[in-house]
């Protein structure tokens, strides 16, 4: 087959299958460009999930009759300079309005400030109509209809009207996010309506926007960012670690006010949280990275979704050291989430005395079901019962307690039952996990604050303070090393040895140690006594294949912090030991000192804090 010039039709069609390939990306192209245009309110309507109809409404400043025909044509755009290292906005490759136009049905409304009338133009598979006048409002509409109808085939790779519908709204909240100032309306006859109102750039404004999307828990439950090197700002926030998602839809992140799905940041945040989260929960983190345009490059793909930056290391380092940071300096806290699970726990089920079983399966209905036996309801053994009905059992008597029983309640009383004689002292009380009060079940500590009653796992919390401590003794000296009998040759691509000789003093201070071996090999001759027998070929490897990816040898270093939280678990006070009140006191102020302190090892909440003001709800107080 002879070389041929494809058609402009079928070049806008080829270029459609990157740039769009669902109606969400239509949504994002055409959103992107109101916000360039300076929009301050963006409409959007969709119908049978963006397949049918898409229309996005602003009042940005519109396009000028005679530039709508460049509009619609492939590399035609008002965004970018002589200069393509400098790139700021959000489109800047002139495709996506031919690209949508080669495969549905789109029209393009219209009218600047500076005009008295707006004028319309349109697209039909590829086929350009004429311009014509038209009546609206200053800004642009553009509607697309049919999506899909030129290209059939395309339609058959469709999810459901559902999955598109909420494909377009996470879209749309993820850009969101990056401009509070904008008032932002999605509707249609296929979605419940979905309007963020605008707020305003400041940090606080920023904050009630992540709130408007992702909900009113997250900024009680998150940290601030705010870090700068090399040029590099990061800012926004993150959540605490007890604070988490079973997946990482949650985690927005934006470069220059881009939205993005980088896999340098989602990895930096992980690494970030490796300590504190289990692997199969998700840290919820907005992050927004500012930088030179010139030192990083948004051009990699069409839907400009995946950035690369000029010094990955810079970024990755910047985005944990900043997270881990923060996480330090917030000290200890508690996720409102758990109090809020708490108080449901805690709050009474309605039972109906001809109920055939346990009602709601609480446990004292559950009992007294079982104690009534066959015979039905008997008074004296309902929970309900008043207190003055003679009932001479389980350590009542006609006055109430039993003198035996009333004693456990009584100063002197052993820590199961209370930590001390006296009260806490006032300095203990305006600690931030308070004073100890009881041991109950001997393995929860139950402590008091000045407006809250907080509830600690002991032994969650001493394997927590007893891993920082070894990770603590195990970073901050060389790691001891175990020298091998024989050197191990292990064969490698050039470049890998290479990336692992460039490393050789880094892994040195980690206890490995490395050097070349003639082309295409390493000789391992040292290994970190904490790793006992290992596989010395799959280490080098897995440590070969991360530097090539992020630059870095977190791969060791995590071994050895996976051993050390092992030691930690065997190493800790175990549920089931009676603490003296001093020794419940002094691992609450340990607590407070150590970073990271809320959660355990395995990612696990060490303690739970609940407000006063909930209990005298829970109460009927408030």
């Amino acid at each position: 087959m002879p070389i041929r010039q494809l058609s402009e039709t079928m070049i806008n069609q080829i270029a459609a299958g990157e740039v769009i390939e669902r109606p969400a990306s239509v949504v994002k192209e055409l959103v992107e460009n109101a916000l360039d245009a300076g929009a301050s309110r963006v409409e959007i309507v969709t119908a049978g999930g963006g397949l049918n109809l898409i229309r996005v409404t602003d009042d940005g400043s519109g396009i000028p009759e005679r530039e709508l025909a460049l509009a619609i044509a492939r590399h035609c755009t008002s965004k970018l300079t002589e200069d393509i290292n400098d790139i700021r906005s959000l489109g800047f490759r002139g495709e996506a309005l031919p690209s949508i136009g080669s495969v549905s049905r789109l029209s393009i409304r219209s009218r600047t400030a500076a005009s008295d009338s707006a004028a319309e133009i349109g697209i039909e598979g590829g086929r350009v109509l004429p311009v014509r006048p038209a009546a609206a409002n200053r800004g642009t509409t553009v509607e697309v209809r049919d999506l899909f109808f030129a290209t059939p085939a395309r339609l058959k790779f469709m999810k459901g009207e559902r999955a598109e519908s909420s494909a377009t709204s996470d879209v749309v909240k993820r850009i969101a996010i990056a401009f509070p100032a904008v008032r932002f309306t999605l509707a249609g006859s296929d979605r419940s309506t979905l309007e963020l109102p605008a707020t305003d750039d400041s940090a606080e404004g920023s904050l009630r926007r992540v709130a408007q999307v992702m909900g009113a828990d997250f900024p009680d439950n998150s940290i601030a960012i705010d870090a700068m090197r090399e040029g590099v700002h990061l800012t926004g926030h993150v959540s605490i670690p007890s604070f988490t998602r079973a997946n990482a839809l949650q985690q927005y992140a934006y470069v220059n006010g881009r939205p993005v799905r980088d896999k340098l940041i989602a990895g930096a945040i992980r690494g970030a949280y490796a300590d504190v989260l289990p692997r199969d929960r998700h840290a919820v983190t907005v992050l927004f990275l500012t930088l030179d345009p010139a030192i990083v490059d948004v051009n990699v793909h069409p839907a400009k979704a995946d950035v690369r930056f000029r010094d990955p290391g810079l970024v990755r380092g910047l985005i944990v050291g900043a997270i881990r940071q923060a996480l330090a300096d917030a000290g200890v806290r508690a996720a409102t989430t758990g109090a809020a699970g708490m108080m449901a726990a805690f709050r009474p089920g309605a039972a109906s005395y001809g109920h055939g079983g346990p009602a709601n399966g609480h446990r004292s209905y559950d009992a007294a079901y079982r104690a009534s036996g066959p015979s039905g309801f008997d008074a004296a053994r309902s929970p309900q019962r008043p207190l003055d009905m003679g009932f001479q059992g389980a350590g009542f008597d006609q006055r109430g307690l039993r003198d035996n029983e009333q004693a456990a309640f009584d100063a002197g009383a052993s820590a199961d039952a209370r930590a001390g004689q006296d009260e806490a002292a006032e300095t203990l009380l305006g600690a931030v996990l308070g004073a100890a009060r009881a041991q109950v079940h001997e393995n929860y500590i139950v402590a008091q604050t000045r407006d809250s009653l907080i509830i600690v796992d002991q032994h969650a919390a001493h394997e927590r303070l007893v891993y920082e401590a070894l990770k603590n003794a195990l970073h901050s000296r060389p790691v001891p090393s175990q020298m091998l009998l024989l050197p191990e040759i292990i064969d490698l691509p050039e470049e890998d040895a290479e990336r692992l000789a460039l490393h050789s003093e880094t892994l040195a201070r980690f206890g490995l140690g490395i050097e070349r071996f003639g082309p295409g090999a390493v000789a391992v001759r040292e290994t970190p006594s904490m790793l006992g027998e290992t596989n010395v070929g799959q280490l080098v490897r897995d440590l070969a294949d991360e530097i090539a990816d992020n630059d870095t040898v977190d791969t060791l270093k995590e071994r050895l912090d996976k051993i050390a939280a092992t030691m930690a678990c065997h190493g800790s006070v175990r549920s089931g030991r009676l603490l003296k009140a001093e020794e419940m006191n002094a691992l609450l102020r340990q607590m407070e000192a150590t970073p990271g302190s809320g959660t355990c090892n395995h990612g696990r909440p060490t303690y739970i804090e609940l407000k006063l003001a909930d209990i005298e709800r829970l109460f009927g107080r408030r």
